[in-house]
């Protein structure tokens, strides 16, 4: 019974993939076309947008319309959760257009499109602590801002970029801290140290800087090293948590 229950399910699924495959958008002028787009952008449309935009991008690949679709297809891919097309997008644009004036839009999407794909749905409904799950994506997304704000610090995007990469450190830091803490409870005693202390130096403002320090001290006095184990003591005096 349960087989045919889930047999059942796959089936349902598949046809609702087939129900919902792309609609064949009619040949209409690419001023309508496009015109139509931006309606759908404007209502939050997004499939029907980058069903639209996806026409106009095939054919007429250098019409007059042809930047501006693909900016628009970035941030549709975007606002409809496709992230890896979204990506894709972004490359493609900046290997076509590497000069262009839109260009640090270009890099804060790329930002808010690697930080999407660190969102954990689980974690955001259930409130599941996920400091460990893999931080590629927060790095990408840390150096796509960092590299807005220097190439153009002006920006009208600079400054919600800045707030972003203090999140992205301490999401970082926190990683890292769940690295050390995993070395402890493993008896990696050298490991914990080291990552702990990579921790203070490259994030010395976060909280999780301040709570290596304890795995740091725990490792210490597992090693025996009291001279070492003073000074971090020395340290957390220093630097109380909140």
């Amino acid at each position: 019974m349960k087989y045919k229950t889930i047999t059942g399910l796959l089936a349902i699924t598949l046809l609702a993939g087939c129900s919902s495959s792309k609609k064949v958008v009619p040949d209409v002028p690419p001023s309508q076309l496009y015109s139509e787009s931006q309606e759908s952008l404007q209502s939050g449309s997004w499939q029907t947008a980058i069903e639209k935009l996806e026409a106009l991008d095939s054919r007429y690949p250098f019409g007059a319309y042809s930047e501006q679709v693909q900016l628009n297809l970035i941030y549709a891919y975007y606002k409809s959760d496709d992230l890896a097309m979204a990506l894709a997008s972004i490359e493609r644009f900046i290997r076509l257009n590497p000069t262009h004036p839109k260009m640090d839009w270009v890099l804060y999407m790329r930002g808010l499109t690697y930080m999407a794909q660190d969102t954990n749905f689980m974690q955001s409904l259930f409130n599941v602590d996920r400091s460990d799950r893999d931080p590629e994506p927060a790095k990408s997304a840390f150096a796509d801002f960092k590299k807005l704000l220097e190439r153009y610090p002006n920006s009208q995007y600079a400054a919600d970029a800045q707030k972003r990469m203090y999140s992205l450190k301490n999401r970082l830091a926190d990683y890292d801290l769940a690295t050390a803490d995993f070395y402890l409870r493993r008896k990696a005693w050298i490991a914990a140290i080291n990552r702990a202390q990579e921790i203070q130096k490259t994030y010395p403002d976060t909280e999780a800087a301040r709570k290596s320090l304890s795995i740091e001290l725990d490792a210490y006095k597992k090693l025996g090293l009291t001279e070492s184990a003073q000074r971090t003591e020395q340290l957390m005096k220093l630097n109380p948590l909140p």
